[in-house]
């Protein structure tokens, strides 16, 4: 395989590009449930590229359920329903895998910074994060674009931390907080998009509230819950046929 010529893209990181190439493999039969996987040396020589990528990669397909990983022993092709899922659009598939593992970096970070903002938001701080949760549901109704009053959600409450590095991190990520700014998240999931929407909404003003009541650990909880119900929604929608 020409990794260079057939699967590059120099415009993403090249463990996504990985991602794929290893997918394909699995779809088309060349690696089997149970399969082991190349060893880190031999993908890096066969692809050109370095230990690090190899490993992002592998961190990614293990997030996505694709494959396994037994301590000192190698990476593994998983059998069954795990390999029957990876149903969805080829040019997707190594991005829902980063989607997820981007939610999973978010789960102990946001879930840390709506308690930190149920404790120190000021009033101001509140009517931003209300603002933004407004203009969401008003997008929402108007059947508009819902991305931008979300992140701005997210990013007001990290503004309401008061820390600093927090703050920057999120800045950082800016729209990857978001999935549906990278993947049709309704479609994968198989549901009506104004039916998702509402619900992420519901889930939204959850943590909301709790940061009104100056209740760090219902905060906490409440957008754990929200990240969470969203990764488990986008790895359940591997599996759905119509995510294909």
């Amino acid at each position: 395989m020409n990794f260079s010529s057939t699967v590059r893209n120099k415009a993403r990181p090249l463990a996504l590009d990985l991602v794929e190439a290893f997918a394909g493999r699995v779809r088309d039969g060349r690696l089997a449930p149970g399969a082991k996987l190349p060893s880190e040396a031999e993908i890096m020589g066969e692809f050109g590229v370095s230990r690090t990528v190899v490993r992002e990669a592998i961190s990614k397909l293990q997030a996505g359920g694709l494959v396994g990983t037994r301590h000192g022993v190698g990476s593994f092709v998983l059998g069954g329903g795990e390999v029957a899922s990876f149903r969805v659009a080829t040019g997707q598939l190594a991005t829902l895998l980063d989607v997820v593992a981007v939610i999973e970096l978010r789960l102990g970070l946001e879930a840390e910074a709506a308690a930190l903002a149920a404790a120190r938001r000021s009033t101001a701080e509140l009517r931003a994060i209300r603002a933004a949760h407004d203009d969401f549901a008003r997008a929402l109704q108007a059947g508009s674009d819902t991305v931008e009053p979300d992140l701005r959600l997210h990013l007001e409450i990290a503004r309401a931390t008061h820390n600093t590095h927090i703050i920057d991190l999120m800045t950082h990520l800016g729209t990857k907080l978001i999935p549906r700014s990278r993947i049709d998240t309704s479609r994968i999931a198989g549901v009506d998009r104004t039916e998702y929407l509402k619900r992420v909404h519901a889930e939204h003003e959850s943590f909301v509230n709790a940061i009104a009541s100056h209740d760090p650990e219902a905060a906490r909880a409440a957008l754990r819950t929200h990240l969470w119900n969203s990764r488990e929604r986008l790895r359940r929608a591997q599996a759905r046929p119509s995510a294909a």
